[in-house]
């Protein structure tokens, strides 16, 4: 009797939606370097035959037009995807990482940085995504309870394995588990702790600044952060403000968004000392290490925190190896995906360097909460310093959104990396065509 070969599901689409929001009309996100940001998401779905209803989703943040060449690029990786076989996928998602940095025509156009690496790591999050989903799992959870040597198969250690070995990540995490089950529990009952940006905006006017930085600490946040670059004057007086709403006994971060030059860095934040900031966030250009280092070392005891725009693992080697940084600041969008932050996660490990992500924009906190949860179960081990970027807006586009409880992250239960949006914000504020867009062109003409 001839045995009924065993069918073999695959990816059959790679759907794009350029997705964008509104938000510079409150001029929410407004800060030094992007006055008018319009919060987006180039966003990607991987469907299946598999019959299940499972799909993998997975988006790059971008803060308006940058959608219009995000969504190209993700679109140029379609091939690269439809027909694989879904359970090969899932049992390895380092294979569709590795195939897309390692594909020529691509790699030229970076390597490892820029608009196609962002791409790139849209969809490999859509495959963890997926992944998480089939294993029903959040992603934080299927990471943690992990093997250790399968999950230094899914890192890239070319370029920084003169900083960390493979030997040396597989005994950060074989010792890292130890413990697990106690802090798994912790988590579960507390959370993990968060920061808030929501009142710090630069457009925001002192009195904005004063109620929602009252409100903050009334949540249960310990930490707040201020735009700060644009004008001097400004800033100390909003930092006077700020610091006088919060009292002293709560920590404020200040950002300059890549504003300055070194010297424009050491002589403003020192300027701003006064109201004792805990850190400066990209205090210049993310690629200038050994401006970092310097800035670090003429502004301390205020601490040194970048990241954000930080565009690959090699970066981030460098930036520790040359004691520039204070804080190392992930982003689940900007580098390749989970693979690539894995091994950042991994060199602040060995390096003993806090992680404190940042977040914010859309989907950002919904995605970057798991990394911070895997890296306390199974790496650090602990909260302390460690504080997640928190913002209160468009939370409420996705189907599993970020809960916060008494300035917590909550940890996530639904299976996946909690990166799917509701099927009516998609049709609602895609670009040009959503309904949202439609009918704001439509009002704009008749203006007109």
């Amino acid at each position: 009797m001839t045995e009924t070969p065993t069918r073999i599901a695959r990816i059959t689409g790679v759907d794009t939606f350029d997705v964008r929001f509104p938000t510079s009309r409150e001029l929410d996100g407004s800060d030094a370097m992007n006055p008018d940001p319009d919060y987006s998401a180039a966003y990607v779905v991987l469907s299946t035959d598999a019959g299940d209803g499972l799909e993998g989703h997975g988006f790059t943040f971008t803060i308006g037009r940058g959608n219009d060449v995000q969504v190209a690029a993700i679109g140029a990786l379609r091939d690269h995807l439809v027909g694989r076989s879904v359970e090969e996928l899932c049992a390895d998602p380092g294979s569709v990482s590795r195939d897309l940095i390692g594909d020529s025509q691509l790699r030229w156009l970076g390597p490892e940085k820029g608009v196609m690496h962002m791409a790139i790591g849209a969809v490999v999050n859509a495959v963890w995504d997926l992944a998480a989903k089939r294993a029903g799992q959040p992603l934080w959870r299927l990471l943690a309870h992990a093997d250790p040597e399968w999950l230094i198969s899914q890192v890239d250690f070319r370029y920084i394995a003169d900083a960390l070995t493979p030997e040396d990540a597989l005994t950060l995490l074989r010792e890292g588990r130890t413990g697990l089950a106690e802090r798994e529990a912790t988590l579960l009952e507390r959370g993990y702790p968060g920061y808030t940006t929501s009142p710090g905006w630069l457009g925001y006017s002192d009195e904005k600044l004063t109620r929602l930085a009252k409100q903050a600490v009334a949540d249960g946040f310990t930490q707040i952060k201020l735009k700060v670059g644009a004008d001097l004057a400004d800033d100390l007086r909003r930092m006077r403000t700020a610091r006088a709403a919060v009292g002293d006994g709560i920590r404020i971060a200040i950002d300059a968004n890549q504003r300055w030059n070194i010297g424009e860095a050491i002589e403003w934040t020192s300027a701003l000392a006064e109201f004792d900031p805990y850190w400066i966030e990209e205090p210049t250009s993310p690629d200038d290490i050994l401006g970092h280092a310097a800035v670090r070392q003429a502004v301390t005891p205020v601490k040194v925190a970048t990241g954000e725009h930080v565009q690959n693992r090699i970066i981030f080697k460098q930036l520790l190896q040359a004691g520039a940084i204070d804080v190392l600041q992930i982003d689940a969008a900007r580098v390749g995906g989970v693979n690539e932050n894995l091994a950042i996660l991994l060199l602040a490990a060995k390096f003993g360097v806090p992680v404190c992500p940042h977040a914010g924009g859309v989907g950002l906190c919904e995605l970057v909460q798991h990394l911070s949860m895997f890296d306390y179960l199974t790496l650090s081990g602990t909260t302390e310093n460690r504080v997640i970027e928190y913002v209160d807006h468009l939370h409420e586009h996705f189907t599993a959104p970020v809960v916060m409880r008494e300035g917590h992250y909550v940890a996530p239960s639904a299976p996946g990396f909690s990166a799917t949006m509701h099927p009516e914000s998609l049709a609602e504020y895609r670009y040009p065509d959503g309904t949202f867009w439609a009918a704001d062109l439509a009002g704009r003409e008749e203006v007109a």
